[in-house]
């Protein structure tokens, strides 16, 4: 199912293939993303491809300065015609949800999304609406600009599974692109772009119960804990991650695995996920930024210096 899914998102989205497997693993996990890129790297188009494809219901978000969070969640109206007040849900009623550049409006807003990504429901006048199991955001944030910009704050980005940096696509892919798509200016619907639905509600279902299946054995658990204490000792990080990290990789590690046709989790798994799943949840110490370092290169210095098990 996995590759069939990353072939068809490959007709309209090229070159990100492992953006499109990190928002697997982290819907399978029952997380978020938080896709980070310059402009014109198709993050938006990727998130309408990857909600058509999965067939679940698209919602998005134009985060701006002036948004509130009644914009976000809907509003209950009073009915004239009833004598009663109506819920009016706003696009958080959704799937799959794109945040579109997040960080373009206050953290007064931002928290509207918490409630909602921790335990997939909206509380609006004291009465609480489920959300759909399957609710999931995909944020996007531009890390060039930061006039107009709100820097998320920290139990905003706790919410998220993976962070994930989007590259430049090669030389190659971007041949592809400009060949494929430099014959018109406006994003084409998915549909239209030729996307098939390829999964229903029941595979979903059943990937997301085999994710959850798979096993990780007291090693490996071993192998995420030491990684996450590591990135409290030392002087790299002013702020390390916390145990609910651990506990989000471990889920982030299973969901990999099942996506790789494993019924148990490698300690490469858990490598390979480790710098998306924590890079947002440590701050680096003044003095590695006076040194030139960067997060995700302390990371790695992490990871080579945690013996994996055998």
């Amino acid at each position: 199912m996995a590759d069939a899914i990353r072939g068809e998102i490959n007709k309209a989205v090229i070159g990100q293939t492992d953006t499109v497997n990190l928002m697997l693993t982290s819907m399978l996990a029952g997380g978020h993303i938080l896709l980070e890129g310059p402009p014109g790297t198709a993050k938006t188009l990727l998130a309408q491809c990857f909600a058509h494809t999965l067939d679940l219901q698209f919602g998005r978000i134009q985060f701006t300065p002036d948004l509130m969070p009644g914009d976000i969640l809907g509003s209950n109206l009073f009915n004239f015609q009833t004598n009663s007040f109506t819920l009016t849900k706003g696009p958080i009623f959704s799937e799959i949800l794109l945040a579109d550049e997040i960080n373009r409006t206050p953290p007064k807003t931002q928290a509207a999304l918490l409630e909602a990504m921790q335990e997939r429901r909206v509380t609006l006048d004291g009465k609480r609406h489920e959300l759909s199991p399957r609710f999931t955001v995909i944020a996007t944030q531009n890390p060039i600009e930061q006039q107009g910009a709100y820097p998320l704050p920290e139990a905003q980005l706790d919410r998220f599974l993976f962070k994930h940096v989007l590259a430049y696509p090669s030389e190659q892919e971007e041949l592809r692109i400009v060949s494929e798509h430099g014959a018109r200016m406006a994003t084409q619907d998915p549909a239209q772009l030729g996307l098939r639905k390829l999964v229903n509600g029941e595979m979903l279902n059943a990937a997301v119960a085999a994710a959850g299946q798979t096993r990780l054995t007291e090693e490996v658990v071993r192998y995420i804990v030491r990684i996450v204490r590591a990135t409290r000792e030392g002087s790299a990080f002013e702020l390390g991650a916390s145990p609910r990290s651990a506990a989000m990789l471990a889920a982030g590690a299973r969901a990999w695995a099942a996506l790789e046709g494993r019924d148990y989790v490698i300690p490469d798994d858990v490598k390979l996920l480790a710098t998306p799943a924590l890079r947002h949840r440590v701050i680096l110490s003044p003095a590695a930024e006076i040194e030139g370092r960067t997060t995700d290169s302390a990371l790695k210095s992490i990871l080579d210096q945690v013996e994996a098990p055998r």
